[in-house]
């Protein structure tokens, strides 16, 4: 049970954190190499000013869904830590 609350407590951050540095290179490349501004909604590169809007405005499920399932990691942590091996 301590092997799998490790994984769901993990396993989330790290996809997560991928998701984002994917989308933060795109935004990079838009900005320095096609001196553009980055339509956030839309996830493309535009020619006039877009206005900024939150990942987490975006991506609601993902982040929320992502913390619940550390969460879950962690009480299954506590779960495995707390009774004895057979």
């Amino acid at each position: 049970m301590l092997k799998i609350g490790l994984l769901l407590l993990i396993l989330p951050i790290l996809l997560l954190m991928g998701a984002y540095f994917m989308e933060l290179s795109d935004v990079r490349e838009c900005l320095l190499i096609q001196e553009g501004h980055w339509d956030y909604r839309s996830g493309v590169c535009r020619e006039t000013a877009q206005p900024f809007v939150p990942w987490i405005d975006r991506h609601p499920w993902l982040v929320n869904g992502g913390m619940l399932t550390s969460v879950a990691g962690v009480a299954l942590c506590m779960v495995g830590l707390y009774v004895k091996r057979r």
